[in-house]
């Protein structure tokens, strides 16, 4: 299968380029653009800072907004009239008085040698076709803005960050056959982002881009000293962005990458611990947008590659089958929500032979009798269920898996059965009440169903599946699901 990549910026215009063909574990993708709020100044955005994390959260400012609004101040200026800031002169923070700000007069020649260097390499790029030369003007013209904003106020963080997304696009749109240095453009970049959260220290988009920017100046070091360092930091980023705003499946998904890219740099004897934290991002990014499928997709190449570790390492903490199983679980999840992405199609190629065909799980639940879940703990049984895109399956003995070991349902008990339809809500469930091992609950319109799982990892991994299944189904997909399994 293929390689990882990273989440593009929050400030990007374009997606990344997804994943290589090739063989390997499955490859990473970026995330899905999600509409965006307007852009706001540092100064909103710490003002709403509460009610946002209580709602969507906040959202990535990104440089299609920007490139639209420079576009037409760019025909403006042209003209005749003059450029005004981005977000208009009263959303600045601080004063526009130079006599209040706290730099000397060498800090200030400083900073303008600074720009000087960044101003250099924005203008070396000329982009890679007409429509990148078009593309590469406004963001020369933007920066000249952002430089003009801060030498009036050097105190205002948005001029920073904004003058940050316009050198990390500016990177992107560099000519490999040009003299320009993208690596150059994003380090300038990195620079702005870290005086932007300086100066305002809860913009959560500047912790996020910034920690792209550092991550792909990673990738160009390979697997280095260097690259781990850099992977470390843009780490940190992630997780400064997480605390700053909870509610970002696209900052946990990122963060994940970030951690198996550093997986594969450090000592063996540290890449357990970093590949386990890699997936519990994962996990979490799923856990607040069900249809994410970048995430879903990532998790299943992270478990595929724990899964060939474990194989080579000849001492098992759990089965490298089960590993990949369950990788195909998320794969083919990811496929049947977005069966078009050529990237999932042939990655589930690959992996389709490690699911339990007809189904997609088949493991062990302990289950009381049919619809009496408050019977005496002795007569709950352990044995075999069965998941496909039509629901949940006690087995009995006319339907046991094919190839599974014994444990089927005795003959005398009506076997459990819930549609992917009827369920309304799938969570873990502490119960004391219930037998030892970790609750299941599934609550549907006929009402709850109780069962237990062997352990609380094995109880992750049924949560996972049942509500994938259910959200392909809710998005319309169970034939995609059904052709996947059913052949």
């Amino acid at each position: 299968m293929q390689e990882p990549t990273e989440t593009r910026p929050a400030g990007a215009e374009d997606l990344a380029n997804g994943a290589r063909d090739g063989e390997g574990p499955p490859p990473q993708v970026e995330e899905e653009e999600v509409e965006e709020e307007p852009p706001r100044s540092a100064t909103a955005k710490q003002e709403e800072a509460t009610a946002a994390l209580g709602s969507e959260g906040s959202r990535p400012f990104t440089m299609r907004e920007l490139l639209g609004e420079l576009k037409e101040d760019g025909e403006t200026a042209a003209g005749g009239s003059s450029a005004r800031s981005a977000f208009g002169d009263g959303n600045r923070v601080g004063s526009d008085d130079a006599e209040g700000s706290f730099y000397s007069q060498d800090s200030t020649q400083q900073f303008s040698s600074h720009h000087d260097v960044a101003m250099d390499l924005i203008n070396s790029v000329t982009g890679v076709d007409e429509e990148g030369h078009s593309r590469q003007r406004i963001l020369s013209f933007a920066a000249k803005r952002y430089v003009n904003a801060i030498e009036r106020n050097p105190n205002d963080p948005d001029a920073y960050y904004n003058w940050a997304l316009v050198l990390q696009e500016s990177a992107d749109n560099v000519d490999p056959n040009s003299s320009s240095s993208k690596d150059a453009l994003l380090e300038e970049a990195c620079k702005k982002y870290a005086e932007a959260n300086r100066l305002s220290p809860t913009l959560y988009d500047a912790y996020y881009n910034w920690a792209i920017a550092i991550a792909d100046r990673a990738k160009m070091r390979g697997r280095t000293k260097e690259a781990e360092e850099l992977w470390k930091q843009a780490i940190l980023n992630y997780e400064k962005a997480v605390q700053l705003n909870w509610n970002s499946p696209q900052a946990l998904n990122n963060w994940g990458l970030g951690l198996q890219e550093l997986s594969a740099i450090v000592p063996a004897r540290d890449k357990q611990t970093i590949i386990k934290t890699a997936i519990s991002k994962f996990r979490a990014a799923i856990q607040l947008q069900f249809d994410f499928h970048r995430a879903i997709y990532n998790l299943g190449t992270v478990l595929y590659g724990l899964a060939e570790d474990t194989m080579r390492s000849g001492k098992p903490d759990v089965s490298p089958n089960e590993l990949y199983s369950q990788s195909a679980i998320y794969v083919a999840a990811a496929h049947a929500l977005k069966p078009n992405y050529s990237v999932y199609r042939s990655a589930l190629r690959l992996v389709r032979s490690m699911l339990p065909l007809p189904y997609l799980k088949v493991g062990y639940l302990t289950a009381p009798p049919a619809n009496n879940s408050i019977a005496p703990h002795k007569d709950w049984e352990r044995s075999q269920f069965i998941l496909n895109h039509e629901g949940l399956q006690q087995v009995d003995a006319s339907d046991q898996p094919p190839s599974q070991s014994p444990g089927h349902l005795d003959r005398g008990r009506k076997p459990v059965r819930i549609n992917i339809a009827d369920i309304v809500s799938v969570s873990a469930c502490a119960d004391l009440t219930l037998p030892s091992g970790a609750g299941l609950c599934i609550e549907t319109i006929s009402g709850p169903t109780f069962l237990v799982a062997d352990s609380w990892e094995a109880l992750e991994s049924w949560l996972d599946a049942i509500r994938l299944v259910y959200t392909i189904f809710a998005r319309g997909k169970s034939d995609v699901l059904a052709g996947i399994i059913t052949g």
